[in-house]
């Protein structure tokens, strides 16, 4: 097992943890060895060199999958950059927000998603590669950096409850100790092979590389548009690990499953999301070899608890204990710590802790603030949370509006905005509602004609990603509004979920 060494390293370094002659990464283009990968991270490290770029300047990726989507995470830090992954499922006005935002010099991308961007979507100064380039790059290779472990080294960009999406800075000690603490606690060894079916822009995706080589372990990535893609694939792969969240898990079991491929997997491992008891039942039964590792994060603080398998059965409500690396607190409105059953709210402190939101310092201030021992920062993450008097931490509620969708977080703003954008509608307030397959649906609730709705969701399409296309529409004359003339977020939301009770169309 994996050493706990709370020393961290430049991240890049994690590409020389495992055997040169083992397999590393085994994608389309086949399999590569650890000393392939290094040789290719220095590879794609020089070729960064050579762009004309500054020390600390943002280099941005809108890509699948690919080989340079899976180097450029240790490539970007190993040349003094700092990388800036974005979501392949977004759309040209996300991505503009996002390169803007960043203020992104080099955008990696493949011809046909820069064909989509509109003038003005990329910034004065951002250049656009072809990932095929910087894939085929000769210059001299960068050996292993030196760079202090506190440095930028990544910025991930998360939706908040109110606003376009935020930044979350990670220096080369975040993502070096999240990989060597995951690799520890799931108990990966060289002989594993972790099938990364999760986005490469989401913290849990991006440390499946990590975790994976940090262990010595090879990882296969891969994009899929079924959940039979992901049934082959484990066959395919000879895959020991999966990592999910809950909707996908739906989709699994609800999968045909050769017996001989199900028995293959030796740990599940769970996210965005909680499992239901429902959920844990029916992945005891598909996948009887197999671990099922409960988890809970955030970005801000990357992965902050876990369940113990072995108290998954007996304890399905839980979210276990803190990570190593990890110093989470349950802590009342007054600032002191709660009592064993007694509500709070969920701290996160430790070198897991991000560096705050890029070039936001308000919401930093209003997010990170100094640990209720007054030793460092914490992230206070607006989750209620309890601690039992078994030591397990239980989940209760959560503060802000966030829609998690299909194990997306998603800014209800974020869809307000592009539903009014068309002026199909006068207003628009988007909740989400309990789903049994995405987690939440998304709802809007709009004031208008119900008869452009035809002419809305053809124009969202086109704007918006898949995971945040409105599921329903309840069409009003008039929104309520409260005492002061506001739109009554609280009264809308419960309208919505009543009216949702009755009315499925939205999960079909």
């Amino acid at each position: 097992m994996i050493v706990l060494d709370p020393v961290p390293y430049p991240i890049d370094h994690i590409a020389r943890r495992g055997a040169a002659q083992d397999v590393a990464l085994i994608d389309k283009a086949g399999p590569m060895t650890f000393a392939e990968l290094e040789a290719g991270v220095a590879r794609l490290a020089g070729w960064l060199a050579g762009q004309g770029l500054s020390a600390g300047d943002r280099v941005a990726t809108w890509l699948p999958k690919t080989r340079v989507a899976c180097l450029m995470p240790l490539a970007a830090p190993r040349a003094g950059l700092v990388h800036v992954p974005v979501n392949p499922l977004l759309r040209r006005a996300q991505v503009a927000h996002i390169l803007g935002d960043s203020g992104a010099r080099l955008l990696v991308t493949q011809p046909a998603r820069a064909g989509t961007l509109d003038d003005g979507d990329v910034p004065d100064g951002c250049a656009i590669a072809d990932e095929a380039d910087a894939l085929a790059g000769n210059g001299a290779g960068l050996g292993p950096s030196d760079a202090d472990p506190d440095r930028l080294a990544a910025i991930l960009y998360t939706s908040g409850s109110t606003g376009r999406p935020k930044g979350v800075m990670l220096s080369h000690a975040n993502l070096w100790l999240g990989a060597i603490s995951v690799a520890h606690y799931l108990k990966l060894v060289p002989a594993d092979r972790v099938l990364g079916v999760l986005p490469l822009s989401f913290d849990y995706g991006q440390n499946q590389l990590f975790s994976t080589w940090a262990a010595g372990a090879s990882v296969a990535p891969l994009d899929y548009l079924v959940a039979r893609d992901v049934v082959k694939a484990v066959e395919r792969f000879g895959a020991t690990t999966l990592a999910g969240v809950p909707p996908l898990w739906v989709q699994l079991l609800e999968a045909e499953w050769p017996t001989e491929t199900a028995a293959r997997l030796k740990r599940l491992t769970n996210s965005g999301g909680a499992l239901t008891p429902r959920l844990v039942r029916g992945l005891r039964a598909r996948f009887p070899a197999a671990d099922i590792y409960a988890m809970y994060g955030l970005t801000e603080a990357f992965r902050s608890t876990y369940l113990d398998p072995r108290l998954i059965d007996t304890h399905p409500d839980a979210m276990g204990r803190a990570i190593p690396f990890a110093e989470v607190s349950v802590v009342k409105p007054d600032g002191t710590r709660a009592a064993a059953g007694e509500a709070g709210e969920l701290v996160h402190a430790g070198p897991l802790v991000a560096q705050g939101y890029w070039q936001d310092a308000e919401r930093t201030a209003q997010r990170f603030r100094p640990a209720p021992d007054g030793r460092g920062m914490a992230v206070w993450s607006g989750d209620t949370v309890t601690e039992g008097a078994d030591g397990l931490l239980r989940f209760v509620g959560r503060d802000d509006e966030m829609i998690k969708s299909a194990g997306n977080r998603i800014s209800p703003l974020e869809v307000e905005e592009a539903v009014l954008a068309g002026g199909e509608a006068r207003e628009a307030v988007a909740v989400g509602v309990t789903d049994a397959r995405l987690g939440q649906a998304i709802v809007v609730m709009a004031a208008g004609d119900a008869g452009g709705e035809t002419a809305l969701r053809a124009r969202l399409r086109t704007t918006l990603p898949s995971f945040m296309q409105p599921g329903h529409y309840l069409w009003r004359e008039e929104l309520p509004r409260n005492a002061n003339g506001k739109l009554d977020r609280s009264a809308i939301a419960t309208e919505v979920r009543q009216s949702s009770l009755g009315n499925e169309e939205h999960v079909r």
